[in-house]
């Protein structure tokens, strides 16, 4: 058997279309778009003004069941999906988030997709790309530095040095960084105080930018941004720094989504990449809004298991944004119901039906917490080598017992061919079964009844726990008039609970939130649970170690 080849050798032999051209199909001229280079480009500020008034196309959500460490294939089947459906005769493009460099250059991969279903150019995708993230990375810490640049000049706010809300950010994973001290030398270097940094995708710029419906909104959102408290107890925001201004102007160009194209040239939208386990987890409202008006169905996905990526795009991008999604495809994979069924990740390639079967409550959970939004679902097994006729055949009989259709897709192996049989699925399903979408809560209530309901309803928790800090914390955020907001849970993708090691379906816990933070720019409330690191570490053995480039610039080991 011959080896299969990687994805970067996949891509790299792959003849791309000049972007220009997958323009071009979808209706657009020179003054729509900037190239950046000859195969990515940004979509100008134009475009939006002339496709306002166009209906909307069919919007899918890929999300998934709870993940392995290894990741399962979100991106691969949104991008498999994609092509499938154009090959089907459906007018279809992709919106997915940016990739960080953090996982990249760490354990987990980049977020291109793989196999035959990848988008491209994937080396730019997952390094570079078009500035964003360093853009919003700039935007960040230029914040943080107006603000100790204040504290040094005088302190005319009266900020308290203890009460400092917004961290330091960098697109990589720095451990050393995590807790640090500035200001130190002496009196022209700053004032000293505790510092932190945060990995760019973790910052509130980055969820801001998500969120923002244009420049206009864009500002305002960074003005709001709590920096801090005065002596006295009362909020700065960045727009007592005098900040936003300045923050806009470098993330004007950020704010533009990106367009690419698949293996197929199927045309993909990428845009903002917000972590699901510590942020919102989707890609730009931009991107997606722009998506529905040039083609008639919108492949997309939300980050790590429906429980986080899922529920937040309902609940917190949907809801800002007023998308109704038509379809969810919840991908499942056979290693990742044995491996919640217990068995060691260095036996998953083993038939063991025993072990699938004790994993499916897993699946079950997410088909029956996918339902409470009123929109169908569509499972999507993606196919591993490994995977035996019994396995699948025991999930798909699983799936369809709880009246849900459930395909195999080997989009990874066969590109959109492979994904053929569920596009059709999906299509068949949005055209016979209306969406009814609705959020799982009213915004209105209280903070502690919002997370409350998420953590009865999605994770199946008993109840809630708030720590002194956290009840201290939501008071606070209640007298600034916040309390009326989405919130946003910062929880492991591992498990439904906040314990990592409790896998499949669990029962008798409890969610115990530790602290509270309030994300007034991007307009909602982070409820923190278990130990959730919000600047990683590297591996014993990182991806940055077999990564190289060779004297004429091609590179090679990634991925």
């Amino acid at each position: 058997m011959s080896k299969f080849p990687s994805d970067i050798e996949i891509a790299q032999s792959t003849k791309m279309k000049k972007i220009g051209e997958i323009a071009a199909a979808l209706g657009l001229t020179e003054d729509d778009y900037e190239p950046y280079g000859h195969y990515k480009a940004k979509l100008t500020e134009e475009l939006f003004a002339k496709t306002a008034g166009k209906a909307d196309g069919k919007l899918i959500l890929v999300t998934a069941v709870n993940p392995t460490p290894a990741g399962e294939g979100k991106t691969t089947i949104s991008t498999g999906l994609a092509q499938a459906m154009n090959r089907i005769g459906k007018k279809t493009m992709l919106a997915l988030r940016e990739p960080s460099l953090g996982p990249v250059f760490g354990i987990k991969g980049g977020a291109a997709g793989g196999g035959y279903s990848q988008v491209v150019p994937m080396e730019d995708i997952n390094l570079h790309f078009t500035g964003d993230m360093h853009a919003i990375t700039s935007a960040n810490n230029l914040l943080c530095a107006l603000l100790d640049n204040h504290l040094q000049q005088g302190n005319e706010l009266k900020i308290d040095v203890r009460r400092i809300m917004i961290d330091r950010c960098l697109d990589m994973n720095d451990r050393a960084l995590r807790n640090v001290v500035v200001g130190m030398g002496g009196k022209p270097d700053g004032i000293p105080r505790e510092e932190h940094f945060r990995i760019t995708v973790a910052s509130e710029v980055m969820a801001i930018l998500c969120l923002a419906s244009d420049l206009a909104d864009l500002k305002l959102r960074l003005g709001n941004i709590l920096a801090a408290f005065d002596t006295d107890g009362n909020p700065v925001y960045a727009r007592d720094l005098k900040a936003d201004g300045a923050m806009c102007a470098l993330l004007r160009d950020a704010l533009k989504p990106n367009l690419v194209q698949t293996l197929e040239n199927t045309p993909c939208i990428i845009h903002g990449g917000p972590f699901a386990n510590i942020a919102h987890g989707c890609n730009s409202v931009r991107a997606t809004k722009l998506a529905l008006k040039l083609c008639d169905y919108t492949v997309t996905e939300a980050g790590f298991g429906s429980d986080l990526g899922a529920e937040k795009f309902f609940d917190i991008k949907c809801r800002f944004a007023g998308l109704v999604p038509s379809c969810t495809v919840l991908v499942a994979t056979i290693r990742a119901l044995k491996y919640n069924g217990g068995v060691p990740k260095t036996e998953l390639t083993n038939e063991n039906l025993d072990a699938l079967k004790s994993g499916l409550p897993n699946l079950k959970t997410h088909i029956e917490n996918m339902k409470k939004y009123g929109v169908p679902v569509v499972v999507a097994i993606n196919r591993f080598y490994s995977d035996t006729e019994a396995e699948i055949a025991a999930v798909k009989s699983f799936a369809e017992s709880l009246g849900v259709p459930c395909e195999v897709a080997e989009v990874f192996a066969k590109g959109g061919e492979g994904g053929e049989s569920l596009a059709k699925t999906v299509v068949n399903i949005i055209e016979k079964t209306p969406s009814n979408f609705a959020p799982i809560y009213d915004e209105t209530l209280p903070i502690k009844d919002k997370i409350a309901k998420i953590a009865k309803d999605i994770y199946r928790a008993d109840g809630v726990l708030f720590t002194p800090k956290a009840e201290k914390a939501i008071a606070e955020i209640t007298k600034l008039g916040f309390d009326k907001t989405p919130v946003c849970i910062a929880k492991t993708q591992y498990s439904l609970s906040d314990d990592p090691a409790k896998l499949c379906a669990p029962t008798g816990f409890n969610i115990t939130v530790r602290d509270v933070k309030l994300s007034a720019g991007a307009g909602f409330v982070v409820a923190l649970t278990g130990d959730i690191m919000v600047m990683p570490g590297l591996p014993k053995k990182p991806a940055a170690n077999i990564i190289d480039c060779d004297n004429a610039g091609k590179i090679s080991g990634l991925f």
